[in-house]
């Protein structure tokens, strides 16, 4: 039996009006509403799961594996089916030139096999997402943080202060994202004292360097929509109300706009994660990101670029990785887009 269109928005409206929501709040709704949705909260634990065992890469390396994933080990052997085979073996052919480093073994022990300089691969790239994400989730955050911010100052104000801000990120944003990122990675790693900024110190090894590069580069990003909601938010009536109450100026926008517009930058939270995870990996990919001897997938993917033929596992593995992050945290982000805006759903139906 098939509903019609309006019949189904009809339900949808009865649903959202009806007793079961009466007295809860807008957020308690929106979290109802998620855990409603199984395909997000299936996306949910998947990236809940990469994170795991990201972060669990020292339980398995010293536990499991029983190796160092940052050194190399060019002349180790390992035990396979209970016999001693060396980790770089003798290169194939009649004249056996070269080395070919161990394959997929799919035991405790070098699971995915070794990459060219003897080490775990399946070490590396749980490693390399403990790095990627840690990069990506702060970068994300923080482009977040300051977008919100600087969105609310010069969407509220507007006039001066509006048009500076938004030629400000304009400037950024006209720049082409890596050529802006690898230029900045350059003047910080070539810098042989390093920068202090404050709080931190930057020099070529440290995490904060692709952190912060990627953080401004997406600022822009982030900044247009929010700063749209402010110009549409502080024309709304309860804002007039508040002003004729003699309301301050940091009242009205931390009370009255930025409940109504962090919404917004919830949604895009989990959909900038997912960029700036992609962004990490290609820097560190083109040897500008995280640095040796730390690991990320984009170095792990660097490694195995010249052993695509022999072991393929070294490169497809951080890969596949990159595409399970990236495919979770989209429709993570589609599944809280939907359940803090039910309007979209309805236009849907209609």
């Amino acid at each position: 039996m098939t509903v019609a269109p309006e019949a189904q928005t009809g339900l949808a409206l009865e649903e959202e009006t009806g007793p079961a929501i009466a007295g809860r709040s807008p957020w308690a709704l929106a979290r109802r509403r998620l855990l409603r949705n199984r395909i997000a909260l299936a996306a949910l634990v998947l990236f809940l799961a990469i994170v795991a065992v990201s972060f669990g890469a020292p339980l398995y390396a010293n536990h499991i594996a029983h190796t160092d994933p940052f050194s190399s080990n060019i002349s180790g052997t390992t035990t396979v089916n209970g016999k001693q085979v060396p980790v770089l073996q003798a290169g194939g052919g009649k004249l056996g030139l070269g080395e070919i480093p161990i394959g997929p073994t799919w035991q405790g022990n070098y699971f995915l096999g070794s990459d060219n300089q003897g080490r775990d691969v399946a070490a590396r790239v749980l490693y390399g997402g403990r790095s990627s994400l840690e990069i990506g989730i702060a970068s994300a955050a923080i482009a977040c943080f300051l977008a919100l911010v600087v969105g609310l100052v010069a969407g509220y104000f507007g006039g001066f202060v509006d048009s500076f801000l938004s030629r400000l990120m304009d400037l950024i944003w006209s720049f082409p994202l890596y050529l802006l990122a690898i230029s900045i990675a350059t003047v910080l790693l070539t810098t042989p004292q390093g920068i202090n900024l404050g709080f931190t110190h930057l020099n070529a090894s440290s995490l904060w360097v692709p952190t912060l590069i990627i953080a401004l580069v997406y600022i822009p990003y982030v900044f247009r929509p929010v700063r749209g909601q402010v110009l549409s938010v502080r024309e709304k009536e309860y804002v007039e109300a508040s002003i004729s109450q003699g309301a301050s100026n940091l009242r009205l926008m931390f009370a009255e706009i930025l409940p109504n517009v962090i919404s917004t930058v919830i949604v895009m939270l989990p959909l900038m994660i997912a960029t700036t995870v992609l962004t990490e990996s290609a820097l560190s990919f083109l040897s500008i990101g995280v640095q040796p001897p730390q690991a990320s997938w984009g170095t792990v993917i660097e490694d195995g670029q010249g052993l695509l033929y022999t072991r393929p596992w070294v490169a497809i593995a951080p890969g596949i990785m990159i595409v399970l992050t990236v495919l979770s945290l989209n429709v993570l982000g589609d599944g809280i887009r939907d359940a803090l805006d039910p309007r979209a759903k309805l236009r849907m139906k209609r």
